[in-house]
């Protein structure tokens, strides 16, 4: 993960040193882009997403056995509560937003909710807030900042005027270079966020089978979300899909999806295999 986020801190200072030497007068736009940008992903996109989601905040009376989970992974992690969540939906997963403890939100579908048994409820729950405790929304929204800058700038500079505003040579080589820059830096940024989003998938399950104690009950979970899944509408499955970066566990509306190829998690096969070890590990000692 450290090397994952130095290769994306070196490719943002590669990134900004282009457009500067290339743009030249035009730096304040880049800087006024830059930071409306970052304010707002950094301070709104969990709110956006929960809100996309249909997260509706629930009492423990309307929902004592999720809040139970809940204080129960909280009192072995020693950690503030979160605000507590159900999206109606049938489609069988959770999330967790927030840039930390303090605003975060833990969130659980109707569909996990009647699927899973309570121990399998405790080791989802466990994953999200491990999220939670390692800022991972905070961590994954810097890291996916620099491919936003670099979508925005490419737009910005094919669909303004900035890109003829004058005939001299130096602009027409930005109208060249910026837009070619751009799309390099969003392709390769793309990539690494997904390789650091598997990483930090892999050890959010690992806290959660060492928080817990009972790997077995994760890995269960998992097993459970993932068969699920094909029981689902297409529909469904097709609204759920483009926050796949956010739930326990991807939904995909076709075998074929190219998502599957990119995903933002590691495939089950992985996560079941590194859960296996951490048995064999409890087990041991």
């Amino acid at each position: 993960m450290v090397t994952t986020m130095f290769l994306i801190g070196l490719l943002y200072v590669v990134f900004v040193g282009v457009l500067l030497a290339v743009l030249r007068d035009s730096w304040p736009i880049v800087l006024v882009i830059a930071g409306g940008l970052f304010v707002a992903q950094f301070w709104f996109s969990d709110r956006i997403a929960a809100y996309s989601m249909g997260a509706r905040e629930v009492t423990p009376e309307q929902a004592p056995e999720l809040h139970g989970a809940v204080d129960r992974i909280c009192a072995l992690a020693d950690m503030p509560k979160p605000r507590v969540a159900i999206a109606d939906s049938d489609v069988p997963n959770a999330f967790a937003t927030g840039r930390g403890e303090k605003t975060a939100l833990v969130c659980a579908t109707t569909g996990l909710l009647r699927r899973l048994e309570p121990e399998e409820l405790e080791g989802v729950i466990a994953h999200e807030l491990s999220h939670v405790a390692h800022r991972d929304v905070a961590v994954m929204t810097v890291a996916s900042f620099l491919g936003v800058l670099a979508g925005m700038m490419a737009r910005v500079w094919l669909y303004s005027g900035l890109g003829r505003s004058s005939r001299d040579s130096n602009t027409a080589i930005a109208v060249l270079v910026v837009p070619l820059v751009s799309a390099v830096v969003y392709v390769i940024s793309f990539l690494l966020t997904r390789l650091l989003s598997r990483y930090r998938e892999l050890s959010a399950d690992r806290a959660a089978a060492l928080l817990t104690g009972r790997p077995s009950a994760l890995a269960s979970a998992l097993t459970k979300v993932t068969g699920q899944m094909a029981r689902i509408p297409t529909q469904d499955l097709r609204k759920a899909e483009p926050f796949n970066a956010f739930w326990f566990a991807p939904a995909f509306s076709s075998k074929e999806s190219l998502g599957r190829l990119l995903s933002s998690h590691p495939t089950l096969e992985q996560r079941l295999d590194q859960l296996g070890r951490i048995s064999l590990q409890l087990g041991r000692s």
